[in-house]
């Protein structure tokens, strides 16, 4: 029996090695089934696109999902973990078009819609191998072997019995009003996607300050005069400008009545605008006079125009106002147009920006339309009818002018809706403002930055268009979303408390209506008058409909007549597809009026779909319902996406289950950053600067990725991904695990050590394997909570700090000597066993992060003992219990001084690069207490070993030999105090010792500045101790060290023994010796080693296994030294 020893660490061999052996032997399925009757522990994969390729940002989403479904299922959970793929909506279909060279007009006239949607079927899965590797490849635990699919019929038949229970409830309408519409998509869009991030770009596009005539007649006697008054209206989209039909003023805002010329044709103009935003729409090119007369000095070589403030008013002056039509060849609105054209008010207007007059298009604004509405009489959308005779706008849905409008038909309305090789030099918004200037009817145009939102899916600009949709009512269930967020746990805090609470509190009416082709047809049919609504829940209601329907001679044949009530295989489900081109054929009927019902022509929007996925999943509530209705898959315990998500899938998931169930859909969740270049740019193809996951797993490793990205930063912070630091996890971490497993195995294996080997389970422990075992006990505790508060960061970087300084850099160091040295017996044996406990217990509390190397460490660690009848995966096993009864932490605290005091004495070594191989006569420790004497005494040996020193001298603190000093920190208190600074330093030079050892024990000091206590931190200060001579020092906290740093011949002799020691081990290594190995040492003459070995000669003998040590002028086989002053020739013999 013994320990797999290797010769170097190989983290993508071992990857592959377990991966196989996973397979092999089941070890996913076995960690659910052995947990079959036990609690369980939800989670909700949210579901990815299959037609797009992963990218690392999903490496980084699915480590965190792996981690506590991992985690929960060593702490003895049923997790279950259903994958998903989303299939439906944009992505697809834009693909999709692209391919095969089409827009959306033409599907249903070159391509039926039938063939359309089965290139969607066929696209939509092209790459769920890529994404089943990557889950492989990373070792993400999720079953894809069943994956519910969106489009899958028993999906799509539970997402309608959702829709009908919200139209039960009496939350679902259609209404006709402004929405979000993406010309490029062909759809409108709903406000949760309008707010996805990214979606709101900085443009810069024209803005035009337009003239509107006034109309004589109807102006207040105040305002008329001969000359003709222009009302003002600023507007940063000037294609809405012939849509106007509108001026909205503030009630309360003041306006003035300004004398002028227009800056374009030097014509005499009087204009009205809001008194605040004079100086901000004159600007330099004017000048105030302050009397008319003035205006006459005007003439076209004139550097500044002048102007002159007549009058003013109140905007409630101004209502009813009558103006002329701006664009000329606009058509009159089709209703009530002597309505049109007339100042009114609203609560809206600002005056930041503009003129405190707005330009107001009821078709294309949300504002404007709610302002005309409201308006009394009614002010008429500018609505013309089309070859339907329905009513529809002066743009169309492809976001282009209408035929209507002669100078601008066909042109669209942005430019980036052209193709690039067709953008036009001239966007309408210039050719519009260009008119205006030639007509006198534009008093400024200029580019203006501003943020304009974007489709989330095409990038291109989005219109507010009049759009018939049907709407899922919020506000109904708007308090109970926002109550039920409250027992929810996000993480970070800040998410759920404010983005995501605020979100809630200010949601807008669900647009559900998709105009597409690729998705789950809204289930609802309606009268051609829309009188009557027929809401369907599930396909034995519609088939039940459909007879009916055939009944009254609406239909001829039932188009599920094959279909098998009560049947749930999927052999019977797969008879059936409910996508558009089969349920848009279905003509249902109401059955008191007999009246064909047909269905509403739009799908439902694609987040639903994704939001209804814990019971779709399921195919609730015509199968499992006992996994909703008695909670066995309900809600989540845990979910996990992008922030991103927040007005997305966390968001859809909130509203139904709020709507429907009247419960949270999650009880924790994690919200992760974005994942960024090591600059802090985001990753791009056209940036050149994406990571490929693949390569960097092939590269790295699985383990050594999934650690770096977990240990850099918070999951819901965003990482500066570096491939470097991977290389740094590799080294630090992982080497560091490998090389202490090394150590163990080579001398377990030598001496033949067996774990928990009765025969030597003792209770005498070695202060040390006391100390490891009280940190690893203390460990267990704090690694648990985090993982329970889904801190995984804090996770790595406690597990990390534990292998690396304490196991590592402290224990394996001070013992090594232990395990090679002496007789195997009791000692021995213990310090066997407390590392093999130590590691053992690492790999069961970092396997959740590191799946792969933790299960390869395990099986080595157990391999060879199969009657201690251990899990074969440390994924089967559960997670570590403290042992409360082994934590000790005044031993901790003791150790960690010692650790301490090394680490300033080795700073100091660094400092004047003294060797830590040369010893040093002594290290002077003040103290305070007769407590901590007493502790740095019982450190003593570990000090001077480590330290390298042959004394310990501990003196008073109150001596006056090591000299304290203070000093503010200014880096701090400067921004806080301000000029109080300079007492607070004053105070801090007058401070005693006594005054500085108070601060450093008490961990804050009072202090009396302008007659006012206040109180400062020890982190207010910098604390440091004078060097004196021959010495140097160092301090940290409240502990201070001074290091004897003189060098006698003696000491000098054994430092240079001890490296020729080092050199030696290295030199056995290099040959292939075993550790146990005999050796004879043969050296050329060198004076100083010559003079070393007269000394040290039995010490050097006994470090290497050297039966003797000579000299010789021959060289044989060997290797040059060099090093303090000495150059020999080393040559070694193995005896035996």
């Amino acid at each position: 029996m013994s320990f797999n020893e290797y010769k170097k660490l190989d983290l993508i061999s071992i990857s592959e090695d377990v991966l196989a052996f996973w397979e092999k032997k089941s070890i996913f399925n076995k960690s659910i089934s052995i947990r079959k009757k036990n609690k369980p522990f939800i989670f909700y994969e949210g579901p990815p696109s299959a037609n797009g390729v992963p990218g690392i940002h999903h490496l980084m989403a699915r480590a965190i999902k792996d981690i506590f479904c991992r985690f929960k299922t060593q702490k003895g959970f049923l997790v279950e973990r259903k994958a998903g793929w989303d299939t439906h909506g944009l992505p697809v279909e834009l693909g999709v078009e692209k391919e095969l060279g089409i827009t959306k007009n033409e599907i249903g006239r070159s391509i039926t819609i039938e063939e359309y949607n089965d290139a969607c079927k066929k696209a939509v899965m092209r790459y769920t191998d890529l994404w089943n590797k990557l889950t492989k490849k990373m070792g993400y635990w999720i079953n894809i072997d069943d994956p519910y699919v969106t489009f899958n019929p028993k999906y799509m038949e539970s997402v309608w019995w959702l829709i009908k229970q919200i139209y039960r409830k009496d939350s679902l309408y259609k209404g006709y009003s402004i929405q979000p519409y993406s010309p490029k998509a062909g759809t409108g869009i709903s406000s949760h996607e309008l707010n996805q991030p990214g979606t709101y770009k900085d443009v810069t596009d024209t803005s035009v300050t337009a003239m509107f005539k006034t109309i004589k007649s109807s102006l207040p006697k105040s305002l008329k005069n001969d000359e003709e008054l222009y009302i003002l209206a600023w507007t940063t989209t000037p294609w809405t400008l012939p849509s106007n039909t509108a001026l909205t003023v503030g009630k309360k805002i003041k306006y003035v009545i300004i004398k002028t010329f227009n800056q374009y044709t030097s014509l005499p103009i009087r204009v009205l605008i809001a008194s605040k935003l004079v100086e901000k729409q004159f600007g330099k090119k004017y000048k105030l006079v302050e009397k008319p007369s003035l205006l006459k000095n005007y003439n076209t070589t004139s550097k500044e125009i002048p102007y002159f403030i007549e009058t003013s008013c109140l905007g409630k002056d101004l209502i009813d106002i009558k103006y002329e039509k701006l664009w000329k060849e606009s058509p009159p609105p089709i209703n009530n147009p002597e309505n049109a054209f007339r100042v009114i008010e609203g609560d809206f207007v600002t005056i930041d920006d503009g003129t405190g007059i707005v330009h107001t298009a009821p078709t294309f604004g949300a504002d404007d339309a709610l302002a005309a509405k409201k308006a009394v009489p009614e002010i008429p959308p500018l609505l013309i009818l089309d070859e339907n005779k329905k009513y529809v706008p002066l743009v169309d849905l492809d976001g282009k002018f209408r035929k209507e409008l002669p100078s601008l038909a066909g042109k669209y309305v942005k430019n980036e809706y052209y193709s690039k090789e067709k953008i036009p030099d001239r966007s309408v918004d210039i050719e519009i403002a260009i008119k205006l200037k030639e007509e006198n009817l534009a008093f400024k145009v200029e580019k203006y930055k501003h943020s304009y939102p974007n489709c989330w899916r095409t990038d291109k600009p989005i219109l507010y268009y009049p759009l018939e949709s049907w709407f899922i009512k919020i506000e109904k269930a708007q308090n109970k979303m926002v109550d039920l967020n409250k027992s929810i746990n996000w993480k970070p805090k800040s998410t759920g408390e404010k983005r995501f609470s605020n979100w809630l509190s200010n949601a807008n009416d669900w647009n559900l209506s998709r105009s597409r082709f690729w998705g789950i047809p809204l289930p609802i049919w309606s009268s051609k008058d829309k009188s009557k609504i027929k809401v369907i829940g599930s396909i034995s209601e519609l088939i039940d409909e459909v007879n009916k329907s055939i009944d009254y001679g609406f239909m001829k044949k039932n188009p599920f007549e094959n279909f098998i009530l009560d049947d749930m295989s999927d052999k019977n489900y797969n008879k059936i597809d409910l996508h558009k081109n089969i349920v848009d054929k279905i003509i249902l009927t109401d059955k008191k009026s007999k009246t064909p019902l047909y269905r509403e022509n739009d799908l439902i929007d694609v987040w639903f779909d994704s939001g209804a996925m814990p019971y779709a999943q399921w195919h609730y509530p015509f199968e499992n319902k006992e996994k909703i209705d008695n909670e066995k898959a309900y809600p989540a315990d845990f979910i996990a996406e992008g922030v991103d998500q927040t007005r997305g899938w966390f968001y859809t998931l909130h509203a139904i289950s709020s709507l429907v169930f009247n419960k949270k859909a999650y009880k924790n969740v994690v919200s992760n950053g974005l994942v960024l270049d090591k600059e802090g740019q985001k990753m791009s193809k056209r940036l050149g600067n994406s990571i490929n996951p693949f390569e960097t797993i092939e590269k790295y490793g699985p383990d050594a990725t999934r650690w770096y990205m977990i240990s850099n930063a918070n999951p819901w912070d965003n990482l500066k991904f570096d491939l470097d630091g991977i290389l740094e996890v590799q080294k630090k971490f992982f080497g560091t695990m490998y090389n202490i497993y090394s150590f163990f195995s080579l001398y377990a294996n030598i001496d033949g050590f067996i774990p928990n080997n009765k025969e030597y389970n003792n209770k005498q422990k070695n202060e040390l394997d006391e100390w490891i075992l009280s940190e690893l006990n203390t460990l267990i505790l704090k690694v648990n909570r985090y993982y329970e508060d889904y801190e995984p960061t804090k996770v790595c970087r406690s597990i990390s700090e534990f292998v690396q300084e304490k196991l590592s850099n402290w224990y394996v160091r001070l013992n090594r000597r232990r395990f090679w040295k002496g007789e195997y017996g009791s000692d021995k044996n213990s310090a066997y066993q407390t590392l093999y406990d130590s590691l053992i217990t690492i790999t069961k509390i970092s396997a959740p992060i590191a799946p792969f190397y933790m299960d390869h460490l395990y099986g080595d660690l157990i391999e060879s003992f199969p009657d201690q009848k251990n899990p074969e995966s440390v994924h089967l096993t559960d997670f570590p219990s403290a042992n409360k009864n082994k934590i000790d932490l005044t031993l901790q605290k003791r150790i960690n001084k010692a650790r301490v005091i090394t680490s300033l004495a080795l700073s100091l070594r660094k400092k004047e690069q003294i060797k830590v191989r040369q010893p040093l006569k002594r290290i002077m420790i003040p103290v305070n207490t007769k407590k901590e004497r007493q502790d740095i005494v019982s450190i003593e040996k570990q000090l001077k070993s480590e330290i390298n020193v042959k004394e310990i001298k501990i003196i008073n603190g109150n001596s006056g030999i090591l000299v304290k000093q203070i000093k503010p920190n200014f880096k701090i208190l400067g921004p806080r105090f301000g000029k109080e600074i300079k007492q607070i330093s004053l105070l801090t030079d007058k401070m005693t010792p006594k005054d500085i050892f108070n601060l450093e024990q008490n961990g804050e000091i009072e202090l009396v500045i302008n007659e006012k206590k206040i109180k400062l931190a020890r982190s207010d200060f910098e604390i440091s101790s004078k060097d004196i001579e021959g010495w140097l020092v160092a301090h940290s906290n409240a502990l201070t060290v001074a290091l004897d740093i003189t060098l006698t011949k003696t000491l000098i002799e054994e430092g240079i023994a001890r490296e020729f020691v080092n050199r030696v081990q290295n030199y056995r290594k290099d040959l292939g010796l075993e550790v146990t190995d005999t050796i004879q040492i043969c050296i050329t003459p060198n004076n100083i080693l010559n003079q070393v070995l007269i000394s040290f000669k039995k010490y050097i003998q006994d470090e290497t296994l050297a039966e003797s040590i000579t000299t010789t002028d021959k060289k044989d086989t060997g290797v040059n030294l060099e090093f303090d002053k000495v150059k020999t020739f080393l040559m070694i013999k193995k005896i035996y």
